[in-house]
């Protein structure tokens, strides 16, 4: 079976997953791309609104989708372009729960998938400060020269995976998780009114009746004091193993929109031990206060970062997240 699969990369427009803006797909056919679609949408109603975090982050504004279908509508062109195709997404947590929870919120059923998540992949294949789409591109030798648009980034992510093939003498996905002694992942088919909602969609929904009127789902207060670093929660044993944080050994630096204690535990509810030093067992840092991975080229780093980077350097294998990064981890 040669190396074919659709990878795809959503954009969505606040932080709830189930808000799709903008969707990237790439179909490869024996290691070949021979295919590519761009769709923008509309968000879910009552889902649609723009954070500006997220407006700078991909540069879409509600006017640019203002007159696109919405999520509902176009949804059944992009499952006809992936066909029977397994995904492949960076992060693809994010990218298949965008479709799961986006269907839930517009009553819709949603397909089952085999999937693909090169974040997962790529640190078992490359040795690399951090497993962000643009170091990951770079070390695999795929150009990505605007990142977050979802054409480019879905490219991107296929040129990885193709290389992780190659890497492992694979002619196909599944093959490539035989020879990494690993599962491919899969996520089941939903149907409205007879399958439960995702953990995503009814926190959201939640978080939308807690909100006051004319309020829902935007973000309420300012970021969170982080002198309180709280107890280390045991990691949840029933987590899904593939994951990007189940196993990890887990720090935090620096202020995320969460208080820390809560970061601890939803980490901790995908199968991540956290902790509150850098030790040598310490395998991810998550790093705040406006951190991009590209500032460890740049050297605007916290002293915990410093201390990864100086472990890095004896060899041990330690992965840097930003915020953004974190966030879409934990849905």
């Amino acid at each position: 079976m040669p190396v074919d699969f659709t990878a795809i990369d959503f954009e969505t427009a606040n932080g709830f997953r189930g808000s799709p803006c903008s969707v990237g797909l790439t179909k490869v056919r024996d290691g070949v791309v021979v295919n590519e679609g761009y769709w923008l949408m509309r968000p879910p109603e009552g889902h649609d609104h723009f954070d500006s975090r997220n407006i700078t982050i991909h540069g879409i504004t509600p006017d640019d989708v203002l007159t696109a279908p919405r999520f509902k509508d176009v949804f059944p062109e992009i499952h006809a372009f992936i066909g029977d195709d397994p995904l492949v997404a960076h992060n693809a947590a994010f990218d298949i729960g965008v479709i799961r929870s986006a269907s839930e919120v517009s009553g819709m059923p949603s397909p089952a998938f085999d999937y693909a998540c090169t974040v997962v992949l790529s640190r078992k294949n490359y040795s690399l400060p951090s497993y962000s789409l643009p170091f990951v591109a770079e070390a695999a030798g795929v150009p990505l020269l605007n990142h977050h648009d979802a054409t480019e980034d879905a490219r991107a992510c296929a040129g990885i995976m193709v290389d992780i093939a190659r890497r492992q003498g694979s002619d196909s996905l599944r093959g490539v998780f035989r020879s990494m002694k690993l599962a491919m992942p899969h996520i089941d088919a939903y149907v409205p009114g007879l399958d439960e909602m995702s953990k995503a969609t009814r926190s959201a929904l939640g978080k939308m009746g807690e909100a006051p009127e004319g309020a829902a789902g935007t973000p309420r207060g300012g970021r969170s004091s982080w002198s309180t670093e709280g107890p280390n929660p045991l990691p949840n044993a029933s987590a899904d193993p593939t994951h990007p944080l189940y196993g990890q050994t887990l720090v935090f630096t620096g202020d995320i929109s969460l208080a820390r204690p809560e970061a601890k535990l939803r980490a901790a509810q995908y199968g991540a031990q956290c902790a509150s030093s850098v030790t040598r067992k310490t395998t991810v840092l998550v790093v705040g206060s406006g951190f991009a991975a590209s500032d460890l080229r740049h050297g605007r780093l916290t002293s915990k970062a410093q201390r990864v980077l100086e472990l890095q350097r004896r060899g041990q294998g330690i992965e840097v997240l930003s915020e953004g990064e974190f966030m879409q981890m934990i849905g």
